[in-house]
């Protein structure tokens, strides 16, 4: 339905447009784990830039932690749809988020991933859709 002020323009964002992804159009791509395929789902492209959807898939089961890291981001979404992932974070939680849950990681937040299942299947959703990752040490009392 229009905004009855302008009802003849889209209300739109300009340079936002729809992205329906499908095993058909949805290319893997590089990432940042060698032991991950990346597909990418298309939404940075249709949101210019504001928004990063992929799905991650193990090629293997973590083989070593990544490392203590952040994310230059505002948040990173992540939604396992198979498997399980181990992680832990500046605060001292450790979890392991389990296929049909959710976790929300505010950007800067530092963590570590430590173990992931053969078959681990993520969604995940940064905002804006540049996502730098940053090394960094263990925060005080966790280990590297």
């Amino acid at each position: 339905m229009a905004d009855a002020s302008t009802p003849d323009k889209s209300l739109v964002k300009p340079g936002h447009k729809m992205a329906h992804a499908t095993a058909e159009n949805a290319p893997l791509v590089a990432g940042r784990r060698e032991f991950f395929k990346y597909r990418d789902l298309g939404v940075a492209a249709a949101s210019a830039g504001q928004m990063k959807a992929q799905v991650m898939s193990a090629i293997k089961g973590m083989t070593e932690p990544t490392g203590w890291h952040y994310h230059k981001c505002d948040a990173q979404f992540v939604y396992v749809m198979k498997g399980w992932v181990d992680l832990e974070f500046e605060d001292g939680t450790r979890s392991r988020i389990k296929a049909g849950e959710s976790l929300f990681i505010p950007g800067g937040m530092k963590h570590n991933e430590f173990g992931t299942s053969n078959d681990l299947e993520i969604l995940e959703v940064v905002l804006p859709g540049e996502m730098g990752t940053v090394p960094c040490d263990p925060p005080a009392g966790m280990k590297a």
